[in-house]
């Protein structure tokens, strides 16, 4: 017994020593993304603030999926809680927030390269889904952006959490989303706005952070295990095989699936209620296109 014991022992401090270094692999790595500074070059944005941008900007805002993270008036709130990975706070964006750190050129690299003002990569930012934004259409949002009434709310400080850490030191988990993107400078010029497919995957560009890059749907990065997978939007079995666009218009205008069950609360369908007719039905003709895949449509 006590041999056994004396083994079991050592079993106990060689995993001990074993997760005390990965963890400290983990706090290296993950430190040195965070510090990494990104330099951003694209052209400087064409700037308008008249009524039609304005608008514009607050369609975006709504539409694009800001809203849900940086709530109602751009004032930051908690996103989730996912335990030992994650508290995504979502920061105060109204010009009290921002400071005079953010000129608009600035808040459009935050928005399409995830880079703050110091250079360095926001954490979680969903970057990926608005990294091709058009020039006319970033404008129009930093503007709106930039409109809000100031707001002193301190709505927290997101905490990255020893898991998180781990994951990202294991690809895991997109600590530092200004990884993957291209920063080459460019223009950017969506297709017209108009009911085609064309302009249908622009707009669907903001789903690849929750349903994957090929919109097969994922388990969303860094959610709590009580948040299901994002469903696969591909015509594929457990897809959208079997809707048709009726069943679409409706699931983003009132949340519920054509069996009548409202979909999982993470899905943010009161912000594509929000889109136009067109919007609807150009994001429908494009999800057709899409190579069958399979997948389980929750």
């Amino acid at each position: 017994m006590q041999k056994l014991l004396k083994w079991a022992g050592i079993g106990l401090v060689v995993v001990l020593a074993l997760a005390t270094g990965v963890y400290a692999l983990a706090w290296r790595a993950s430190e040195q993304a965070l510090a990494r500074r990104f330099t951003v070059n694209d052209p400087p944005l064409a700037m308008a603030r008249d009524a039609a941008a304005l608008e514009r900007g607050h369609h975006l805002f709504i539409t694009r999926g800001c809203q849900d993270c940086h709530g109602a008036g751009g004032i930051g709130h908690t996103v989730f809680d996912a335990g030992p990975v994650m508290l995504l706070v979502a920061p105060n964006i109204t010009p009290h927030g921002l400071g005079t750190r953010y000129d608009p050129d600035r808040i459009a690299a935050a928005i399409r390269h995830g880079v703050r003002a110091d250079g360095t990569g926001l954490v979680f930012m969903p970057t990926g889904d608005f990294a091709d934004l058009g020039d006319a259409d970033t404008a129009a949002l930093v503007a709106y952006v930039q409109s809000l009434p100031a707001s002193d709310h301190d709505p927290g400080h997101l905490q990255i959490r020893p898991l998180a850490r781990v994951l990202y030191l294991f690809g895991k988990f997109p600590l530092v989303p200004a990884e993957h993107i291209d920063h080459s400078p460019r223009t950017r010029s969506p297709p017209p706005a108009a009911a085609t497919a064309a302009y249908g995957e622009y707009l669907a560009h903001a789903c690849t952070g929750c349903h994957g890059a090929d919109l097969a749907g994922q388990r969303i990065p860094g959610t709590p295990p009580s948040i299901p997978p994002a469903a696969n939007l591909t015509p594929g079995p457990g897809g959208l095989k079997d809707w048709s666009e009726a069943d679409f218009d409706r699931l983003l205008r009132t949340g519920k699936k054509p069996d009548g069950r409202g979909v999982d609360p993470i899905m943010p369908w009161p912000a594509f209620a929000q889109m136009s007719d067109d919007e609807r039905h150009a994001l429908w003709l494009y999800l057709r296109t899409l190579p069958a895949r399979p997948g389980a449509n929750r």
